[in-house]
């Protein structure tokens, strides 16, 4: 059993590793400054033993004894992380670099929570997408202070590790979905559904073309701590998602159907740099750690959607 520090641990990731982490044995810090988390996230852990909440800055050095590092602490969706890109760029950079700074001094195992994003909108000969590929990113762009915050904290987690000898683990999260995401987060899945339920018309942006891969939080939680615990000097950087790909209108038709909305899909403009494609390759991931996601489409949104029943008026 060990002693984690979870950053962002009251965000939608957050809390399902930090339950899965505190329900496992091991005592869990959870370290969140509640920007975009949420306390009800982890209300059934608060009582807890073997967990404590610290409402802390990632931006701003943490002093801890811990054995692991999580560090998922940054706004992952468009919604909230274009709200304040400053603060957002800053988190990923800084935040990254602090808790290196920690896991150097403590002699701790850090795992960096980049994304799918680093990938940004890639062509027909990158597709699916694999650790090899750098990315077709626009740096200037209203979504950059994600992108290039995530793609900088890979470039510190990686010189850390080749120049002080930090054990660092580097995973590419995808789409991802389940229980315990805002109702206002601005993701897809999350959206239709609030829609769908509200018998509002659900909204897709573009004409609903372009593709996801969605992996349910469950699955997406067991790849991370496979990858934390990963033997062998395995660094990374590593795909975790799930490599079914759906278009986005295929995705608003499965939520009208699983839920018995009425709702009608209209259209709106599409997003500047919304990637038009993202299927994860996880090739790798099969190979270096055996993992797999096992919750299929439909199973992962009903219980989502259940989660979301009486949430939504």
């Amino acid at each position: 059993m060990s002693r984690v520090l979870v950053t962002g641990g009251a965000g939608f990731i957050g809390s399902h590793l930090c339950r899965r982490l505190a329900g496992g044995g091991d005592e869990v810090i959870c370290a969140d400054n509640l920007f975009t988390g949420s306390k009800s996230n982890i209300r059934d852990l608060l009582g807890e033993p073997n967990f404590e909440f610290m409402r802390h800055d990632v931006t701003a050095p943490l002093f801890v004894e811990v054995d692991r590092i999580y560090n998922l602490a940054c706004p992952a969706s468009p919604v909230h992380y274009q709200r304040n890109p400053i603060k957002t760029i800053k988190t990923g950079f800084l935040g990254t670099m602090n808790m290196l700074g920690l896991a150097k001094r403590l002699n701790a195992r850090m795992l960096q929570a980049s994304t799918s994003e680093v990938y940004g909108d890639p062509d027909d000969s990158h597709h699916p997408q694999s650790e090899s590929y750098w990315g077709n990113v626009n740096p200037v762009g209203p979504r950059s202070c994600y992108d290039e915050g995530k793609r900088a904290a890979e470039t510190l987690c990686s010189d850390y590790h080749r120049h002080n000898g930090v054990d660092v683990r580097i995973m590419r999260i995808f789409n991802t979905y389940g229980p315990y995401m805002s109702p206002d987060d601005g993701r897809v899945v999350s959206n239709f559904i609030v829609q769908a339920l509200g018998g509002r018309d659900i909204t897709v942006y573009g004409d609903g073309s372009q593709t996801r891969s969605f992996c349910y939080v469950d699955d997406l939680v067991g790849g991370m701590v496979g990858l934390m615990e990963s033997g062998g000097g395995f660094t990374g950087p590593c795909n975790i998602g799930n490599p079914c790909e759906f278009t986005v209108l295929e995705l608003a038709r499965e939520v009208i159907r699983l839920t018995g909305s009425r709702s009608e899909i209209t259209f709106a403009p599409l997003p500047q740099d919304d990637p038009g494609q993202r299927r994860p390759d996880i090739s790798l991931a099969k190979k270096m750690l055996g993992w797999e996601p096992k919750v299929g489409l439909g199973e992962g949104l009903a219980k989502t959607i259940e989660y979301f029943r009486g949430k939504v008026v």
